[in-house]
């Protein structure tokens, strides 16, 4: 039987509990996952997130998310705000609606942005639900 973790992805204050999650934990979440480092390369990608893209852990982590894992997300909306956030040394906590493009027929999502001063790691969560 698969357990849930009580994380909701529009929970306030997100970030901290995010971090504390080894792999495991990221894969009992109910939402995609993916977890970049401060040169945007995925380290973290949760089991939801794999399946429901269709690419494998071993074809997503390691490589940018940018410019190989998902270039539909290098843009004003999504690749910049993390810049923008790092060079202003703002935290950033920001949900929008998107549309996923690459690989797939297009999906409407909504994306959650997270990235704090304090942290390397920053997160783009994916929620498929309507």
């Amino acid at each position: 039987m698969e357990t849930h973790l009580s994380l909701d992805f529009g929970q306030p204050d997100i970030l901290d509990p995010l971090l504390a999650l080894d792999a495991d934990g990221l894969d009992r979440l109910e939402f995609g996952v993916i977890g970049i480092d401060a040169d945007t390369v995925v380290r973290d990608y949760n089991a939801l997130e794999s399946k429901l893209a269709g690419l494998s852990r071993e074809r997503v982590v390691g490589n940018p998310l940018f410019t190989v894992v998902a270039p539909c997300m290098n843009n004003f909306m999504v690749a910049h705000r993390f810049e923008e956030a790092a060079a202003s040394g703002q935290p950033l906590d920001l949900t929008l609606d998107y549309v996923l493009t690459l690989r797939m027929r297009p999906v409407k999502v909504q994306l959650r942005l997270l990235a704090s001063p304090e942290s390397a790691r920053r997160f783009v969560l994916v929620n498929r639900k309507s």
